[in-house]
């Protein structure tokens, strides 16, 4: 990922009709670009680092004097979410989980928030996933990772854990027992001040625990003693702040490295005193079954072992023994723990990274060959997540909105108008996206649905939906848990490109009788135009819980070829509200054009802040958007005649509504 910012040009705006407060401030330091935090625990490499690293020492570590965690701190609450009727007979609620070890950018020089590029590794498919580990570290960069906040911002939106990765090497890879003596080190009071410490990391951060893989060989009895106590004072502090810890089968209790492949005497003092286990890849059928009967013997849950998958070299073309994990004719053995996801994204060649691409790759990894979750393809050797696994959803309040925004993009969009060519990414502003991709019901011809990045409402990207349609098409967009009141209101923003075809909003108030049916639905007939348009659809007439809402699209005239689009889509049930203004926008720090911005954060529910230029002849340039209280702007120029840049500030709510602009002002 280039450590580059993310430029969006807004032009041809009126300027701001609102009046607005003005700050000037004086920067504090010179700017630098942010990046995701890394550390070793206490002692540094002989020598200097390379090029663009910088060594730090988590033991030297405060989050008062961290100058970059305003832009790596997360905002996003994690969710609570609930698992619908799953979308075939072979998903199962309760029994086998995933998590996912993902590598979503170098150790060092990831940048804090995104980059001016649309190749990037951007996670949808939250649906299937438990916990998500964010993974990396090397002996020549750190050791101990703190996720960058857009990508838990995103997990969290769709209620998913994000853990950091403490990552002790092997020798062969640069490892060096000294750091592992570093992590357990000990106080005079015989406590373990780097546990508090990853504790204070993951608070400060807004992250939810650690994945701990202590990899580094040669340790002895002792030292495995005070890995024990380590992790335990970890589990302890962590659970006191509602943190998670995952402990990865390598060390042993005796301190030496062993891959067990199981869970047995050598490594469950660790287990117990963990939430989860990563079970090493050299597990068989025979190992599995006794690591979850001894799981249970513990009083644990067997789903709590995760039985590590290879997939960073082959993604579905990896063998597995999937009947040893999630057999299909009796309940699952243990979860899945699936190492290097993003394959999806490194398989394609260099020229063809591009996020349809991308998805179409990533579609087929999480749903596999059918791509439809409610009918997969009994024949296909890869099990998809979504085969095994119920898919989750966090739509449980109004308002709800989305504009099926994928978090990157070739262009930028507002309101349909293409308002920037420049490429992008920014897990941050990722949407809560459809949970199953894609359900479609039909007796007829199957179009193709998926993410499109040609054209957007706004943001990056819209669902659409193309292909021959010769009988009526059911698309499953949300599964929800949305209260229904006499005031309760669905507004779709849509367009037809290619038809024609008849549009009707689907809502059931009740899950299908039986998995991977159609859903009760009752349908709303919506106008259809060769234009982007919004149709309001009010749903006084339902009474009790939206359970689902989906879109059906009937051919006319016979039938053919249909290209349908479906650029937003909300729920409320009162007048959208104009959220609060940020305040005190100052810049922080400023080395010419390159500017570090801070504020306090608007009063009430935000989704994401906004952040404009405007220029002397009134019109206004997009420079981003973020969900942290801060932003790094770089390669900024003075107009000419412009004494000073001046910005304007705006807090967007859930239904994107956007407040007044507060006014900065940078003097040259």
């Amino acid at each position: 990922m280039t450590p580059t910012r993310r430029t969006v040009l807004l032009a041809g705006a009126a300027a701001a009709l609102f009046p607005a407060p003005q700050a000037t401030a004086a920067p504090r330091a010179a700017a630098t670009r942010p990046h995701a935090s890394y550390w070793y625990p206490d002692s540094l490499p002989e020598g200097s680092p390379g090029p663009g690293i910088t060594w730090r020492s988590l033991k030297t570590w405060r989050a008062d004097t961290d100058p970059d965690l305003a832009f790596n701190a997360a905002s996003v609450p994690l969710a609570a979410r609930f698992t619908p009727a799953p979308a075939n007979p072979t998903a199962r609620a309760g029994q086998a989980r995933i998590q996912a070890l993902v590598s979503f950018g170098p150790t060092a020089g990831n940048p804090s928030q995104g980059s001016a590029t649309a190749d990037a590794y951007a996670l949808t498919h939250w649906a299937y996933i438990d916990e998500l580990v964010f993974w990396g570290g090397s002996s020549g960069e750190g050791l101990i990772l703190a996720p960058n906040a857009p990508i838990v911002d995103a997990a969290h939106r769709h209620g998913v854990p994000v853990l950091g990765n403490v990552f002790l090497p092997p020798v062969a890879y640069g490892g060096q027992l000294r750091w592992t003596r570093d992590l357990v080190q000990k106080d005079a009071a015989g406590r373990h001040p780097l546990a508090a410490r990853l504790v204070a990391v993951a608070e400060a951060h807004g992250f939810d625990g650690w994945f701990v893989n202590a990899e580094t060989g040669g340790g002895d009895a002792a030292l495995g003693r005070d890995m024990l106590s380590f992790v335990q004072e970890l589990k302890s502090l962590a659970a006191a702040k509602g943190q998670r810890v995952t402990w990865y089968d390598a060390m042993t209790v005796n301190g030496s490295v062993s891959w067990q492949g199981a869970l047995n005497a050598r490594n469950e003092a660790f287990f117990r005193t963990s939430d989860d286990m990563f079970v090493d890849f050299r597990w068989s059928a025979a190992s599995l079954v006794s690591s979850g009967q001894r799981a249970e013997q513990l009083g644990r849950s067997r789903y709590e072992l995760w039985a590590g998958v290879d997939v960073e070299a082959g993604g579905w073309n990896s063998p597995v023994r999937w009947d040893a994990i999630v057999p299909t004719d009796k309940r699952h053995i243990a979860s899945v723990g699936l190492y290097r996801p993003e394959w999806t994204r490194n398989q394609l060649p260099a020229d063809r990274r591009g996020p349809a691409a991308f998805h179409a790759a990533d579609d087929r990894f999480w749903t596999g060959r059918s791509l439809d979750p409610s009918r997969p393809d009994g024949t296909d050797g890869w099990r998809a997540p979504a085969v095994s696994v119920a898919d989750r959803s966090t739509i449980t309040a109004v308002p709800f909105a989305s504009v099926f925004n994928t978090g990157h993009g070739l262009r930028w969009y507002e309101d349909g108008e293409v308002t920037s060519d420049t490429p992008w990414n920014h897990l941050g502003l990722q949407d809560r996206l459809p949970s199953r991709r894609w359900a479609v019901h039909t007796g007829g011809s199957r179009p193709a649905v998926g993410f499109d990045f040609e054209d957007a409402w706004r943001g990056g990207s819209s669902v659409l939906v193309d292909g021959e349609l010769d009988e009526p098409a059911v698309l499953d967009v949300y599964a929800t848990r949305l209260p229904l009141t006499a005031d309760t209101v669905v507004e779709l923003i849509h367009r037809t490109d290619t038809g024609p075809v008849r549009v009707e909003l689907a809502v059931a108030t009740a899950d299908p009788d039986s998995p991977g049916a159609t859903p009760p639905y009752t349908y709303h007939p919506v106008t259809s135009a060769g234009t982007w348009q919004t149709s309001t659809v009010r749903l006084g007439g339902l009474s009790g819980t939206v359970h689902a809402i989906g879109v059906r699209l009937t051919p006319e005239d016979g039938g053919g070829p249909v290209r349908w689009r479906l650029g937003g889509i909300a729920v409320r049930s009162a007048p959208p509200a104009t959220p609060d203004a940020p305040t005190r926008p100052r810049v922080s720090a400023a080395s010419g054009g390159d500017l570090r911005l801070v504020w306090n954060p608007a009063r009430g529910a935000v989704r994401h802040h906004t952040l404009h230029r405007v220029l002397p002849d009134g019109t206004r340039r997009f420079l981003g958007g973020t969900c942290q209280r801060a932003f790094f702007v770089a390669g900024l120029k003075p107009e000419q005649g412009e004494r000073a840049a001046r910005f304007e500030l705006r807090a967007v709510g859930e239904l994107y509504t956007s407040s007044a602009p507060v006014t900065l002002t940078h003097p040259w």
